[in-house]
């Protein structure tokens, strides 16, 4: 079992449990790094789809998607992760531009005709 722990002064300790491999302290430094490393392209991809999501701009969405797919193809996220969540992000931005629309259809109609016979 590999276990290493970062200490206070910024090293990373190797703890008991370690395979009798003089590269095992090599291959528990580079687990460690890649997962550091990944927990941040997670959050970054993470950060710019609610942000997309929440802003409706086709730029941040294209950023978004564009994060999804570097992530997929480093092997951060699985690849069908990747394109779920640029699917529901384009159905969601698909959907306010809907509603946008019909705000403005429904809003040049003249105040107080309804277009029925009475």
């Amino acid at each position: 079992m590999l276990a290493a722990v970062w200490t206070g002064d910024g090293r990373l300790d190797i703890l008991a449990g370690v395979p009798n491999i003089k590269a095992a302290d090599k291959w528990v430094l580079q687990s460690e790094k890649r997962r550091l490393r990944n927990i941040s392209t997670k959050t970054r991809v993470r950060t710019l789809t609610k942000k997309a999501a929440a802003s409706g701009d086709a730029s941040e969405a294209s950023a978004a998607e564009s994060s999804l797919d570097r992530a997929a193809g480093k092997g951060v996220i699985h690849k069908n992760k990747a394109a779920r969540k640029k699917s529901r992000l384009a159905k969601g931005l698909r959907a306010r531009e809907a509603a946008a629309s019909a705000a403005a259809v429904a809003g040049t109609e003249r105040p107080g005709r309804s277009g029925k016979k009475r």
